[in-house]
């Protein structure tokens, strides 16, 4: 039988984690997921991407403690509100849950873990169109950490390169859910919520949940992830 090719999938335990590694899957790599507990406030999600891993039959998935509370900056690591009831299609600059560098941080774990591993390719579910105005959730950024990945590592210079896969950096959220849907995503195990309640309930009101329920509303779904009651 012929080996899988690996691939490090960073995984948050949110929707579009859940569903690139759905994609990964499909494009027939054995997933080798990360995930990190890095200080945020919504860390519920971990437990819900420990869920996902399990689900998808994951036999590599580990989880890395770093702690962003250090730097603060964001909504989601410091002593600041979380934005509710707003519309997040509108925003005209990059929103207070931007964490500085997140991505960057991810991914040179990912990379270090692939070199390790001996994997040629990261996935990464990040997404630019249905929001957010994140700088590191662009195609030129994904593009330029790829070229970077190439110059700075073992692989990249014994021609190796790692490749970076962003599958969804060009789907609307809708699109997403019914491609996770047709792979068998369940998304019941997904959390997505930037201020949860104690129990990991999404509080409807921040833009994660804003886009997440408008987005199973379109697709004609309710969605199975636990909500605050209006």
């Amino acid at each position: 039988m012929k080996t899988k090719p690996k691939a490090v999938v960073l995984l948050s335990g949110g929707l579009d984690s859940a569903t690139t590694l759905a994609l990964a899957r499909d494009e027939a790599f054995e997933p080798l997921a990360l995930s990190f507990r890095y200080g945020q406030r919504h860390a519920v999600e971990l437990d819900a991407a420990r869920a996902v891993a399990a689900a998808a039959g994951v036999r590599v998935h580990q989880v890395v403690e770093i702690d962003l509370r250090a730097f603060g900056g964001s909504a989601l690591t410091d002593e600041i509100a979380v934005p509710k009831d707003r519309d997040p299609a509108a925003a005209d600059e990059i929103p207070i849950t931007y964490v500085p560098a997140r991505n960057t941080i991810f991914l040179s774990y990912a990379l270090a873990l692939a070199e390790v591993r001996d994997a040629q390719d990261i996935f990464i579910g990040v997404n630019a169109v249905d929001f957010s105005g994140y700088p590191d959730c662009r195609p030129e950024y994904v593009a330029a950490f790829e070229k970077m990945a190439a110059l700075a590592t073992r692989a990249g210079v014994n021609g190796k390169p790692v490749r970076i896969h962003a599958p969804l950096i060009h789907m609307r959220k809708a699109d997403i859910i019914r491609r996770g849907l047709e792979l068998g995503v369940d998304y019941g195990l997904t959390r997505s919520c930037y201020d949860p309640d104690t129990r990991g309930r999404g509080c409807r009101r921040c833009d994660s949940c804003r886009l997440r329920l408008a987005a199973f509303a379109e697709v004609g779904r309710p969605d199975p992830a636990p909500y605050v009651s209006l």
